[in-house]
């Protein structure tokens, strides 16, 4: 179903399908009441017959709106119309991290900390605000065109998991970043989400996935019994450190692993500054056992308090009867209280958005507050122009409009200029030196030209030298090469020998020779065939060989013969002066020995005429009485007429 145009809520207008997954489809919206676009997630019509689903779904996504993170996909609202449930998300321009594995391959490991960095930082907000996410995949993690991570899908997945809606027998989710346990069909926590950010680290670093198989099953019963191939072993330019991250948090016993995402992001800051540094500590099974029964040499303890407490109820029931009243009435107050709370949030006020740019975050807090809103720090980043704690940027942005009180505005804080030293990425692929500017923090611009030495997609210039201290922030233009230039053959056909050859310069093309052809059935003169054939993509300065169809065509001429000056005949008088007849001769003509006249003309006559058909060079003679009296060849191709004298 197409909804392209439909109208949610009288407030997000769909505007186009962007994405399409197993539990939804997505739509870029434009929000009427905030001016902005957003992205809207509409449930599959399957998802929706589900009371439980769409109860369970609709606490979850509640939940994760009420919290934001730079790296977390924001959730700014939940709602449905009818039959569709929609959730209303932050716009994120990007590729999914499982997109860049594929066409990329394994990453550095160093930016894959980087990335592990900013999902565990995005877990430890969610799992401090009771949320797991049970999911965590490459394909929920979107690295936006500034190369932040952001993790997306939040609590989507123990909606679905603790609904029938799995008698569709679909797996949500992917096996190969399921946790043990989750495998198993038993409770996660959020070390199962720290256990699937390892196997997600394990994909970065080598391009593969720990465990595969041909079937969900198989990869499930791995996750549950074998243990993987160590990365460092598949590639190992991997740090010890980082290696040993991975496979800490991909332990299958719970207890193994990271306690929290705090503990593990502590690891991997500290694998950044120390790579080779020996540093973290895997716990061996027995050790947990250890510590595990000295835990549970408390728990008699608080069995006889309970026993004791049950026995004083025993001996007092009318102390246990006031018990009870109060606890009656302490939860009639606490929900009467929540019921409170929650009709005085549905009832905020709209309040004049302010804008926040150019402030400190100290400023902008105390502008904030006086109109009862909140100020969110989105991210922190370098800037060429904004000195170092001053706001670059505000969401939403400053506009004559009004949002409603407590509503939060995030805000991007400028870290000032950082000073820089570029690196020499002439000769590297474009990825690659793209890559390692960005991370410098430079502003890398693409640009392409044609070259005939170095091969495509290798940069051949950059605009700021190696080693040059600059900015953080500042724009650096790579000149990548497109290769040498492709040239289409032009159709030469019919053109003549000189219109053929300037048709290939202008072309970049280059005329090597020609050869001739004589054949009656095409034109004459002109190109009839060409070694490349048209259309055909070349390289730049090609040579090009033309064949050009040259034949003697037929042609009508005509033989003018002076008798009287070939016979030398003089005109003579008798002696009244009359003229003497001067008799005559008998005339033959020939064209390449071939006789084409023959008559007895006056020996005055000065002009017989007599024509022929011929081609190319042709030898004409004359002769007079038998006696050959001249002979002149010519070519018919140029000269169709003769005068013989």
């Amino acid at each position: 179903m197409n909804l392209e145009g439909k109208l949610l809520g009288n407030r997000y207008e769909l505007i186009e399908k962007i994405g399409n997954g197993g539990m939804a489809t997505v739509y870029k919206a434009k929000c009427h009441v905030l001016n902005r676009y957003v992205a809207v997630k509409i449930l599959r019509d399957e998802f929706t017959t589900d009371e439980e689903f769409i109860k369970r779904f609709n606490v979850e996504a509640q939940a994760v709106a009420c919290f934001s993170h730079p790296n977390i996909v924001s959730v700014y609202d939940v709602g449905n119309e009818g039959n569709l449930y929609y959730i209303v998300m932050e716009l994120v321009k990007g590729k999914t991290l499982k997109e860049i594995i594929v066409e990329d391959g394994a990453i550095g490991w160093k930016w894959s900390v980087k990335v592990a960095i900013q999902i565990a930082s995005a877990l430890e907000t969610a799992h401090k605000n009771g949320i797991i996410h049970r999911d965590i995949k490459p394909h929920n993690i979107i690295i936006t065109e500034d190369g932040i991570a952001k993790v997306t899908d939040f609590g989507i997945a123990k909606a679905v998991s603790n609904s029938t809606i799995t008698a569709f027998g679909t797996t949500i989710g992917s096996v190969h970043y399921f946790s043990p346990e989750h495998a198993k069909g038993r409770n996660t926590d959020e070390k199962s989400d720290l256990y699937s950010l390892g196997v997600v680290m394990y994909e970065m670093v080598t391009g593969r996935v720990p465990f595969d198989a041909d079937t969900p099953v198989s990869v499930a019963l791995k996750h549950m019994q074998e243990e993987p191939v160590e990365p460092i072993v598949i590639n190992p330019e991997i740090p010890l450190s980082v290696n040993k991250i991975i496979m800490k948090a991909m332990q299958k016993d719970p207890e193994l692993r990271y306690a929290n995402a705090t503990e593990m992001l502590k690891d991997l800051n500290r694998a950044l500054k120390n790579p080779e540094e020996d540093f973290v500590y895997i716990p061996t099974e027995h050790a947990v056992k250890q510590e595990s029964s000295r835990h549970s040499e408390d728990k008699p303890k608080k069995k006889q308090k309970f026993s004791k407490m049950k026995k004083y109820f025993e001996e007092h029931p009318i102390m246990k009867g006031f018990t009870m009243i109060f606890i009656a009435i302490f939860v009639m107050f606490a929900v009467g209280f929540g019921t409170y709370e929650i009709s005085s949030l549905t009832k905020k006020k709209d309040v004049q958005l302010p804008n926040l740019v150019g402030l400190t975050l100290e400023e902008a807090e105390t502008k904030a507050k006086e109109v009862k809103l909140k100020v969110e720090v989105k991210e922190e980043r370098y800037d060429l122009t904004v000195e170092e704690g001053k706001i670059i940027e505000q969401d939403p942005g400053y506009q004559n409009i009004k949002v409603k009180e407590k509503s939060s505005i995030k805000v991007v804080i400028s870290k000032g200029q950082e000073i820089v030293k570029t690196e020499k990425v002439i000769g590297k692929k474009k990825d690659e030196a793209k890559k390692s500017l960005e991370e410098l923090g430079l502003i890398v611009q693409i640009e392409e030209e044609y070259s005939d030495t170095v091969e495509d997609g290798i940069v051949i210039k950059q605009s700021i030298d190696a080693d040059v201290d600059t900015p953080a922030g500042t724009t650096i233009i790579l000149t990548v090469s497109k290769g040498i230039e492709q040239i289409e053959v032009p159709d030469l056909s019919g053109k003549t020998e000189e219109e053929a050859k300037a048709t290939l310069t202008n072309a970049k093309l280059k005329w090597k020779s020609t050869t001739k052809v004589n054949d009656s059935s095409k034109p004459n003169g002109v190109v009839v065939d060409q070694n490349i054939s048209k259309g055909s993509k070349v390289d730049k300065d090609t040579e090009i060989t033309i064949t050009v169809n040259e034949f003697d065509e037929t042609k009508s001429a005509t033989v003018n013969v002076n008798v009287k000056s070939l016979n030398g005949y003089e005109e003579k008088h008798d002696v009244d002066g009359g003229l003497i007849d001067p008799g005559t001769i008998t005339l033959k003509i020939t064209v390449n020995d071939e006789q084409i006249e023959q008559k007895i003309v006056s020996k005055a006559s000065t002009n017989e005429s007599v024509s022929f058909e011929g081609s190319g060079n042709v030898t004409i003679k004359v002769y007079i009485d038998g006696n050959k009296k001249a002979e002149k060849t010519i070519n018919l191709n140029s000269q169709t007429s003769i005068t013989i004298d």
